[in-house]
């Protein structure tokens, strides 16, 4: 329960860091599909198995990959410069917190 309220957070947090004509690209459920390729990204390139050291993420590389894999797996046709957004805004919502 408490990893979706903190997903719902995280997608909430999101939608509002979109600019306007990036929002309607994507759907509650496209930000939460992301959600989970992010975290497919970050085990993909060991990013989840450092020793609490922070990793540096290229947001590039995981805004294709993220692109890449919804196309794969047939969630829909993005754009990696708007995935890249998502991307960016995850490390933003967890700053977010920091001040909390």
């Amino acid at each position: 329960m408490l990893f979706a309220e903190e997903d719902r957070q995280t997608v909430d947090f999101i939608r509002k860091y979109l600019p306007q004509e990036v929002k309607d690209k994507f759907s509650e459920d496209d930000l939460y599909y992301f959600l989970d390729a992010f975290a497919e990204y970050c085990e993909q390139a060991g990013l989840a198995d450092s020793d609490g050291e922070e990793s540096e993420i290229d947001i590039d590389e995981a805004a294709a990959f993220m692109a890449k894999l919804a196309r794969k797996e047939k969630i829909g046709t993005f754009d990696a410069g708007d995935v890249r957004w998502i991307v960016d805004g995850q490390p933003e919502y967890w700053d977010s917190l920091d001040g909390e």
